[in-house]
């Protein structure tokens, strides 16, 4: 008997659980659509920033490239000055 009464308030527990979520996301449905009408100006307001903060980031990692690349050829020129005696002995072997 202790069992089916604690199987009802779990019951009536998970009722109440459910009412509530539903309500709060009808609640949320109602606010949200309108705030989101609201804000709709300042998305479009704020639209040349974000395009401009896109072209910035994008233009240094072009540059960050660039002189990555810049440090890496000297390295490559001084390996291949280092490696090519070697490289001619081996091929005269």
């Amino acid at each position: 008997m202790f069992a089916l009464m604690t199987l009802f308030v779990f019951l009536a527990g998970c009722a109440v659980l459910v009412a509530i979520a539903a309500i709060g996301v009808v609640l949320m449905k109602i606010i949200l659509i309108p705030l989101k009408l609201m804000l709709l100006p300042l998305k479009l307001l704020l639209i040349p920033f974000i395009l401009i903060a896109v072209i910035v980031k994008f233009a240094l990692i072009v540059a960050l490239g660039a002189v990555l690349i810049a440090v890496v050829i000297p390295f490559l020129a001084v390996g291949v000055l280092v490696i090519a005696p070697f490289l001619a002995l081996a091929v005269i072997r």
